[in-house]
């Protein structure tokens, strides 16, 4: 079908609700602490919550998210949500931006206009993008998908969405997280419609088979990637091996889904162990409220767990697409060092055409929403000549 014009509005009962569970919830004891070594700090915890009773205001998110052009649409009988801004300008090029975990697609609120009308924000108007932001099927306002392995096909849903139902011939595309794997998928199946992409990293799935011709570069990284998921990857291996048990969990306590939720932030965000110098309380609590509003967290979990439980059929059938596709279409990397590994530029043109490696300043994994004026700037630096 043809999309339709989507207005969020969040029932009333479900924000009361909120409410009421927020008031009745039980937290752990009382730790002055300021440490998160442990995980979430109660202190912190306590706070939010305090915040999330008294002073967040859902509405006035939802009218500011509702400035933006949403609709729905129907992709090979998958409801999507999405938003679609069109560009100022004759010539602006289509520009795909995928999110990733755990955010949605809020991440892009910041960088839409940016992209849309460069020369409002200090850029030139011969850069404008139109940009679509769709959110990633079982997250937020898009359906979730009805059997297992459905991350490798959101490339494909992708390119009918611009192609077929917004009728885009050819387009760039941007992500991280996830939307590093989408967006590296459509180039690699599509690419005769994918101008370029952009991506924040290289996608992990890549360290599964490590070559033998390692760089010391290269042995660097894959090390720190070992040490990161002896650190911090044990929530990987829950959300891909038991993703409902966690997911009914944290889909009844709104308190427990912040706590699971807020440790990302700080720990993958450029935000030096100060996670209010990066995010207000007010933009962890819109992206937390969307999940719970939405009920969404644990469809959210099912990409983890695809990687999971895919078969060796699977992972045949995707390096051959591998080695048809991504070579071939032109590729930047903005690397923000906050991020959760930042590759050496060597591991990426294994992979990849890279055309242009730019590392940055500063910024995180949530680089759209930390720094959209580098990453919009690097966006337009990049597609310029591909137009």
């Amino acid at each position: 079908m043809a999309s339709q014009r989507f207005e969020i509005k969040i029932p009333e009962a479900t924000l009361v609700d909120l409410r009421e569970r927020l008031s009745r919830a039980r937290l752990g004891e009382t730790d002055d602490s300021t440490s998160w070594d442990a995980g979430t700090n109660p202190r912190f915890l306590r706070g939010l919550r305090s915040h999330w009773q008294t002073d967040f205001d859902w509405r006035l998110h939802e009218a500011n998210i509702n400035r933006f052009s949403h609709f729905r649409a129907d992709i090979d009988r998958h409801p999507i949500h999405f938003i679609h801004e069109r560009g100022k300008g004759k010539h602006a090029l289509p520009l795909l931006l995928t999110h990733g975990y755990p955010d949605s697609f809020l991440r892009f609120l910041k960088v839409i206009p940016l992209l849309t009308d460069p020369a409002a924000h200090g850029g030139d108007a011969a850069d404008a993008f139109d940009v679509v932001v769709p959110s990633l099927p079982g997250v937020g306002f898009s359906d979730a998908p009805a059997k297992e392995g459905a991350i490798f096909h959101v490339g494909g849903l992708w390119h009918k969405l611009m192609t077929q139902e917004l009728g885009y011939a050819r387009f760039g595309a941007h992500g991280g997280d996830w939307g590093s794997t989408v967006t590296e998928h459509l180039a690699r199946s599509y690419a005769d419609a994918v101008a370029g992409i952009h991506l924040t990293d290289v996608p992990f799935w890549h360290a599964f088979q490590t070559p033998s011709n390692l760089t010391p570069a290269e042995q660097k990284f894959l090390a720190a990637n070992g040490e990161f998921q002896q650190k911090e990857g044990a929530y990987a291996m829950i959300q891909g091996t038991r993703p409902q048990t966690l997911g009914q969990s944290l889909n009844d306590s709104p308190i427990g889904l912040a706590a699971w939720m807020v440790e990302k932030f700080r720990s993958w965000s450029d935000c030096h162990d100060d996670l209010e110098s990066r995010f207000t309380m007010d933009d962890l609590l819109a992206n937390i409220t969307l999940y719970w509003a939405t009920g969404t967290i644990s469809s959210s979990f099912l990409p983890y767990y695809d990687f999971m439980h895919a078969g060796a059929m699977r992972w045949m059938s995707e390096k051959a697409k591998e080695w048809i596709g991504a070579s071939n279409v032109p590729t930047a990397f903005a690397l923000f060092p906050g991020d959760i590994a930042t590759p050496p530029r060597e591991w990426a043109e294994r992979f990849y055409n890279v055309q242009r490696w730019t590392p940055m300043a500063r910024g995180g994994h949530f680089a759209a929403h930390e720094e959209p004026d580098l990453l919009a700037e690097d966006l337009r630096a990049f597609f310029r000549p591909l137009r």
